[in-house]
C-alpha cells in the first residue's frame, strides 16, 4: 500500500485506506484511528460566507421576524473555517449555493475550503459537499427545472428519474456529493407554503415519483436525501414550523410511505428531518422515527442530517432543551447523525461530556461511522483523492446544456394543466375563427420568475442581486405567445402586481382586452422566502384566493366581452370557482421552470396536446374543503350536516386534452383472492377523438367495510396509456392484497378479509368502470417486506378499421 504524505507530519499507511477492504472494516479501523475530538467533528458543518440568512425583520416588505433566531444565527456565522474544522469536518455548505458564482469560481472555492479542512485533520479526512438540488442544481447559471409540484402533474416517473439522473451528473462534476432533494411530504393543507415543493397529495404517487427522482439522483453518484421526515406538510392551518395535529394511524398511512418507498425502491442514502413537532415530539428529538421506525423496522443505513439549524431549534423553538448543546444531545440520542448548515449543538461541548459520563461515546461512534462510511463509498478516503480531482469535471460543463433544457422543456410540456378548453381553446383549433390580435394580460405575462419555485436559483438568491440577471435564458409568457403566433398581433397589459391592492393597471388592461379577438390572462404566485412571495417557504396563505387583487382583475377582464382564457402559474391551488364560470378557457400550470413560457403558449396554440393531471384538487372556494381527496366520508361527502359542500372545481387526477378518451371493458381476474394473493385489473383506453394522444389511467380502491374509517378511494395504481386518433391500449394492473394493507385499530399494518371495490378512471371523481373483489382468509399482518407497487402494464391495440 502507497504511505499517505501530509506535509509537516509522518508518514501514515492506514488500513482504512485500503480500498480492497470492506466499508465496514474501514470504519472500523478508522474509528479505532480517531481521537475523540476528531469523531465528533464529523459530525458537524460550517457554511462558510452564507449570505442566505432570513431578512432583517426591518426591511420594507418582509413578514419574518428574525428576533427570536437572532442567537442562533449569530452563533451559527461567527466561527471561521479554519476553526471549524480544527480537527476535520462533516460537510461543507452551499458552496455553489449562497452567492452568485460561476462554476470555475465555485469549483475553485471547493477546492480551497476543502484544503482548509484537510489542513486541520490529522488524519487527511476531507469533507462532503452538498447543495440544494430541487428545482435542479441550485446555483447560477444552472437549468431552473419545473417545481416539484409539476413533477406531480407529469404522472411520469421514468421522466422524473431522467431529470434527476441530469441534476446528479452536474453535481457530481462540480464536486458536490450529496442533494438535499426529494421533497415526500404529502399535500395535507393547500395554503402551506412548500405546496410548491410536494410531489401532490396523494403518498402513492409521491411515492413513485420521489423513489424516480432518488434513482436518478444516485445513478449519478450523489447521495439523495429525504425531506422532511416527517409530518412537515400536516401543520395546523397550514402555517410553516406549526405544530401537527396527527394521529400515528395517520402518520404510518398517509405520510411515511413515500419514506419508506425511497429508501427501499430508490436506495436513499440520507434522510433530513422535519422542522415540525408531531403530537408533541419533534421530529429531531425522536428515537421512534429516526431509529426504530427508519433503521429498525427498514434497515436504513444512511445518514440522518438536521434540516438547517433544526439541532438549535429543539431549544429556541421547541423549548425541549436548555440550550443548543442539551438540544445537540437530545437529537445524538434520536439518532441524528451530522447537524447542517452549522455546528451549533453537535460541537466541541460533546468531548467533555462523554469524557464525563453523561454521552456515550458509542453514539458519538454510530454517528460519525455512519458519515464515514459514505465518504469511503465516495471515494474521499482512496489513496489519490485530492480537491482538484473532485471538481475536474467542472471544466468544460455547461449547467444549462442543449440536453437539460430538453428535458425541462419535456417536464413542462408534460406538465401543463388543461382544466377546461371552454370556448376559446386551442387558440389555432379548427373550425375558429382567425385571431388577429391577443391581449396578454397580468402579473405573470411578463416575469419569467413566476415560472420558477422558490429553491430555484432566480428566486432564492438572486433577487438580492438584481444586476446579475436570472443566469438563464428564460421566455416569458408574453414573448413566448409572440413566437407561438406569429401572425397574431399580440398586446400586454400588466393590470396589477402579484401582490397588493394597486387597480390603477386595470383601464389599460381591460382597454386591450376590449379591443382584442382573445384574451390570455396569465395570473398566479411569485415565489420567494419568509414572505417575500406568495409562495414557498415560510409563505403561507391565509385562504386560497388569489392572491392581492389578481381575481378583480379576471373580473374586470370578463366583463369586456373578450372571451378570456386564464391561465393560473402558482405554487398551490387556488379556489377559481367564480373565474371558471366566466372563462373562455382555463389552464393550471404549476411553475413550469426556464422552459414554461413555450409549453404553455404551444398548449395554447393547441400545438402541444396537452398531458397534465391534477397531483391536488382546485377549490370551489377558498375554504371549507379538506386539503386533500384522500379523506374519509365525512371528510369528502356532503351529507347535508354542514352548510359547507367539499366537493372540488377539479378533482385529484383530472385535466383535459384536446382529443377523448374512453375507459371500458373492466376485467378482473378474480372475484376472490386470498389475503397474500394477487390480482390483474384489466381494462382498454380508446381515443375516440380527431387527435393522437394520451390518457392517465387511474386505479382508486375503496374498502367497503374496514375496522377503522378508510377513505372513500385511494390511488393505488397509475399509467400512461398513448393512443391515435380512433386507436385504442389496453392496461393491465398487477395487483397484490399487500396494496390494501392499512393501519388498523391497534396500529398494526393488516390486509384485511372483505370486499374490496374497484374503480379504473380518468380522475378521482371521474371513474368510468366499477368492479369488486373479495379477500378471503385470516387477518394479515404485514411489514415493510410488503408489496408496494402496482405494477403496469401497457400495450397498444389493434382497432378494425
Amino acid at each position: 500500500m502507497t504511505t499517505l504524505s501530509i506535509p509537516g507530519r509522518e508518514q501514515l499507511t492506514p488500513t482504512w485506506r485500503d480500498s480492497t477492504l470492506s466499508t465496514a472494516r474501514r470504519v472500523e479501523e478508522l474509528l479505532r484511528a480517531m481521537t475523540l475530538e476528531e469523531k465528533v467533528a464529523q459530525l458537524g458543518s460550517r457554511w462558510a460566507g452564507n449570505d442566505m440568512l432570513p431578512p432583517d425583520a426591518a426591511d420594507p416588505g418582509t413578514t419574518f421576524n428574525v428576533a427570536p433566531l437572532q442567537d442562533v444565527f449569530a452563533a451559527s456565522g461567527s466561527v471561521a473555517l479554519e476553526d471549524a474544522s480544527a480537527h476535520g469536518l462533516g460537510h461543507l455548505t452551499r458552496v455553489f449555493g449562497s452567492v452568485p458564482v460561476t462554476l470555475a469560481e465555485g469549483a475553485a472555492e471547493v477546492v480551497r475550503q476543502q484544503r482548509v479542512v484537510l489542513a486541520g485533520s490529522r488524519l487527511g479526512i476531507p469533507a462532503l459537499v452538498h447543495e440544494e438540488c430541487l428545482t435542479g442544481f441550485t446555483t447560477f447559471g444552472a437549468t431552473v427545472y419545473p417545481a416539484a409540484i409539476a413533477w406531480g402533474a407529469t404522472f411520469d416517473a421514468d421522466l422524473v428519474q431522467r431529470m434527476a439522473a441530469a441534476i446528479g451528473q452536474d453535481l457530481a462534476a462540480a464536486g458536490v456529493h450529496q442533494g438535499l432533494s426529494p421533497v415526500l411530504d404529502v399535500v395535507r393543507d393547500y395554503r402551506w407554503g412548500r405546496v410548491e415543493e410536494t410531489m401532490g397529495e396523494d403518498p402513492y404517487l409521491v411515492s413513485m415519483l420521489g423513489s424516480a427522482y432518488v434513482r436518478g439522483l444516485e445513478s449519478a453518484g450523489v447521495i439523495a436525501t429525504l425531506k422532511h421526515f416527517a409530518g412537515y406538510s400536516a401543520s395546523r392551518a397550514g402555517r410553516n414550523h406549526g405544530p401537527v395535529s396527527m394521529g400515528r394511524r395517520e402518520l404510518l398511512d398517509v405520510v411515511l410511505p413515500p419514506f419508506e418507498m425511497a429508501v427501499s425502491l430508490g436506495g436513499a442514502r440520507s434522510v433530513m428531518n422535519s422542522y415540525s413537532d408531531v403530537d408533541g415530539v419533534p421530529a429531531g428529538a425522536d428515537p421512534w422515527l429516526l431509529t426504530d421506525v427508519l433503521r429498525g423496522e427498514w434497515g436504513f443505513t444512511g445518514t440522518v442530517v438536521s434540516d438547517y439549524w433544526a439541532v438549535p431549534f429543539l431549544a429556541t423553538m421547541h423549548h425541549l432543551a436548555a440550550n443548543a448543546e442539551d438540544a445537540g444531545v437530545l437529537a445524538l440520542q434520536a439518532g441524528m447523525d451530522v447537524e447542517l448548515p452549522d455546528t451549533l449543538g453537535f460541537g466541541t461541548h460533546l468531548v467533555e461530556r462523554v469524557r464525563r459520563g453523561e454521552v456515550p461515546e458509542a453514539l458519538v461512534d454510530r454517528a460519525a461511522g455512519r458519515l464515514l462510511g459514505q465518504k469511503i463509498e465516495l471515494g474521499l478516503l482512496d489513496e489519490g483523492w485530492t480537491p482538484e480531482a473532485s471538481v475536474s469535471g467542472a471544466a468544460d460543463r455547461d449547467l444549462d446544456s442543449p440536453s437539460n433544457r430538453a428535458i425541462a422543456r419535456e417536464l413542462a410540456e408534460r406538465s401543463v394543466i388543461l382544466l377546461d378548453p371552454g370556448t376559446a381553446l386551442p387558440l389555432l383549433g379548427r373550425n375558429r375563427p382567425v385571431l388577429h390580435r391577443v391581449a396578454v394580460v397580468g402579473p405573470c405575462a411578463d416575469d419569467p420568475r413566476t415560472f420558477m419555485g422558490c429553491y430555484a436559483f432566480p428566486n432564492h438568491v438572486l433577487p438580492r442581486y438584481p444586476e446579475r440577471g436570472l443566469g438563464v435564458q428564460v421566455l416569458s409568457a408574453v414573448q413566448a405567445l409572440r413566437a407561438e403566433l406569429p401572425d397574431a398581433e399580440v398586446t400586454y397589459a400588466n393590470g396589477c402586481a402579484v401582490q397588493g391592492d394597486d387597480r390603477s393597471g386595470f383601464s389599460d388592461a381591460a382597454s386591450a382586452a376590449g379591443a382584442a379577438d382573445v384574451c390570455v390572462a396569465f395570473v398566479g404566485d411569485l415565489a420567494g422566502l419568509f414572505g417575500l412571495g406568495t409562495s414557498g417557504e415560510g409563505c403561507d396563505a391565509e385562504d386560497l384566493q388569489l392572491p392581492g387583487v389578481q381575481a378583480d382583475l379576471i373580473a374586470a377582464l370578463i366583463a369586456t366581452g373578450t372571451p378570456v382564457v386564464v391561465v393560473v402559474v402558482s405554487g398551490r391551488p387556488y379556489a377559481l370557482g367564480g373565474i371558471h364560470a366566466g372563462a373562455a378557457g382555463l389552464i393550471q400550470a404549476f411553475m413550469p421552470g426556464e422552459e414554461g413560457g413555450a409549453a404553455i403558449a404551444g398548449v395554447l396554440s393547441g400545438r402541444i396536446q396537452p398531458g397534465g393531471r391534477l397531483p391536488v384538487q382546485i377549490p370551489r372556494i377558498p375554504g371549507g374543503q379538506p386539503g386533500t381527496y384522500l379523506q374519509p366520508p365525512l371528510g369528502v361527502e356532503h351529507f347535508g350536516t354542514s352548510n359547507l359542500d367539499p366537493t372540488p372545481l377539479f378533482a385529484f387526477g383530472h385535466g383535459r386534452s384536446y382529443t377523448t378518451f374512453e375507459v371500458e371493458e373492466l376485467r378482473i381476474s378474480h372475484t376472490e383472492i386470498p389475503t397474500d394473493g394477487a390480482l390483474t385489473v384489466m381494462v382498454r383506453v380508446r381515443n375516440t377523438g380527431s387527435r393522437n394522444g394520451d390518457e392517465v389511467v387511474q386505479l382508486y380502491l375503496h374498502d367497503a367495510v374496514a375496522q377503522v374509517a378508510r377513505p372513500v378511494r385511494q390511488l393505488v395504481g397509475f399509467a400512461r396509456a398513448a393512443a391515435p386518433a380512433g386507436g385504442a391500449a389496453e392496461v393491465t394492473f398487477h395487483v397484490h392484497a399487500d396494496r390494501t394493507a392499512f393501519t388498523g385499530r391497534d396500529l398494526t399494518r393488516v390486509v384485511e378479509p372483505g370486499i374490496v371495490d374497484v374503480l379504473v378512471g380518468l380522475s378521482a371523481s371521474d371513474i368510468r368502470c366499477r368492479g369488486r373483489f373479495s379477500l378471503t382468509g385470516p387477518l394479515r399482518t404485514v411489514g415493510h417486506d410488503r408489496v408496494m407497487v402496482t405494477p403496469v402494464d401497457v400495450r397498444p391495440v389493434v382497432v378494425p378499421a
